[in-house]
Order: structure tokens, then C-alpha cells, then sequence
């Protein structure tokens, strides 16, 4: 375990990559992808994934078993509390009590946009129900801090619409929300490509979640690799601290002090 760990709920967590389940070709890919990314966390739609409710399908623990990776069921497709609180109490149900889980409640089809409103009410409802609950939402830095004060585990902004491979949209409102967080922040939704991810994290988030970027390359599995190379290389950067930007540039050997 490195000593820059990612601690979310209580656990310690190597990567900061955490990657979803959904949209490979099969559950080998699937499997292949997730192994490369050196992802822990991965998050599992819990409408549309079997993991147990359906004893006739394929069952995704059975590639990604429990003991080796922490199971993050979410709530996608919900577009209301109700559904999204009774999703998360069937997913613990699952997991035999399994706490942490990502919230997102929908408020439009075309662009899965988060209907804020419904997410805070939300959030604080599993909070007192004694979730752990990492939350998608809008990149709104107030909203933001309104999740952290009911409780939440983990802001996740979203960089861009969920999909999109947009990359990080707005820079200003990612690096607001990580100035005055005590929570850790993870991009969710919009990565794209690796340089993405590096951004992400060299705006100082904690870390990235993704599913499409990987999962509808050309390549998934070579892309999985890609992702959690940027995610580390983008954490060092936002370690080191980069050099000031400047208009002109300063001479890396000056005048003074030559002999000749």
C-alpha cells in the first residue's frame, strides 16, 4: 500500500482510479479491463448488473469477486429519491450489508444531467440510514459543499456530461471544490482519454471514476493501462507542484557568472 493513499469511509485504497462494469462486449473484457486498470473500487449498476437477483445470468462476481475488489453498487437510471433509495437498500441487501455506495439521481434523459435537488434529498436520507455514500452531482461548488456538510464519504463532480468524453469542462469550479473540501473529490463522468485524467488530477482531485472512456475504446484493455498511468503521473504532478507559468521564457543557462 502506498503511503499516499486514498481513504475513503475509513479504507485505505492504492489506486485512485475506481472504473465502472458496464458496456464491455462480455464479462471476460470486462474482467481483462478491470485487472489492467489497477483499479479496487469498481462500481456496478445495480438496475441493469446481475450480481445475485437474477440466479439464471451470468453473475459479475464471479469475475470481480468481493474479496479481492470493494463491490461500489450505484444507482444509475434513477430519476427519483424513491428509486434511488430503494436501489441502494436492495444493494446492501445483495452484499450482506455492504455500506458504501454512489448515489446519482438523473434529472434528464438526453444528457444525464444530475437533478441536484433530488440528490441532496437523497444523500441525506441514506446518510441517516447509515450509508456511506459517495455522490455524483453537478461541478456547482456550493452543491458540492452541501453534500459534504450532510455527510457524504465522497464528492464525485462530473467533468463533463456522463459519456461524453469531453474532458474536464470547467477548471475554475473543479479546483473551488477541491480548495474547501475536507472529503475526497473524484471526477465522475466526461473523462475521455488519458490526458483527462491527468488533468483531473493535476487540478488536485482525488481521484477519477470512469466506465465509457475505457469500455468503448478501440482497445479496452490497452486503455485501462493508459488511465491508471495518467491517474498516477497526474497525482505525482499535483505533489511535486509545478513550475509558474510565465509570459517569456527564463534562460535555463544565463549570462552571469560564465567564464568565457
Amino acid at each position: 500500500m502506498s503511503d499516499d493513499a486514498l481513504v475513503i469511509a475509513g479504507r485505505s485504497y492504492g489506486s485512485r482510479l475506481l472504473v465502472g462494469t458496464g458496456k464491455y462486449k462480455d464479462l471476460e473484457e470486462t474482467r481483462a479491463a478491470t485487472e489492467a486498470s489497477g483499479a479496487e473500487i469498481v462500481t456496478v449498476a445495480i438496475r441493469r448488473t446481475n450480481i445475485g437477483q437474477d440466479p439464471g445470468e451470468p453473475n459479475l462476481l464471479d469475475v470481480l469477486p468481493p474479496d479481492r475488489w470493494t463491490i461500489l453498487p450505484n444507482t444509475a437510471g434513477c430519476y427519483t429519491v424513491a428509486d434511488a433509495v430503494r436501489t441502494c437498500r436492495l444493494a446492501r441487501e445483495l452484499l450482506d450489508g455492504h455500506a458504501l455506495t454512489k448515489l446519482e439521481v438523473l434529472g434528464d434523459e438526453k444528457t444525464l444531467y444530475p437533478d441536484v435537488t433530488a440528490t441532496l434529498e437523497a444523500a441525506e436520507i441514506l446518510v441517516k440510514d447509515g450509508f456511506d455514500v459517495m455522490v455524483y452531482t453537478s461541478d456547482d461548488p456550493i452543491i458540492a459543499k452541501r453534500l459534504e456538510e450532510l455527510g457524504c464519504a465522497a464528492v464525485m463532480p462530473l467533468a463533463a456530461p456522463i459519456g461524453s468524453g469531453l474532458g474536464v469542462q470547467n477548471r475554475y469550479n473543479l479546483m473551488e471544490i477541491v480548495d474547501n473540501a475536507k472529503v475526497p473529490i473524484l471526477v465522475d463522468a466526461g473523462v475521455g482519454t488519458a490526458s483527462d485524467a491527468a488533468i483531473a488530477m493535476e487540478l488536485g482531485c482525488d481521484g477519477v471514476l470512469m466506465n465509457t472512456a475505457i469500455a468503448h475504446a478501440r482497445d479496452p484493455v490497452r486503455m485501462a493501462r493508459a488511465m491508471r498511468l495518467a491517474v498516477e503521473a497526474g497525482r505525482d504532478a499535483w505533489l511535486a507542484g509545478r513550475m509558474p507559468r510565465r509570459r517569456y521564457a527564463n534562460a535555463s543557462s544565463p549570462e552571469d557568472g560564465r567564464f568565457f
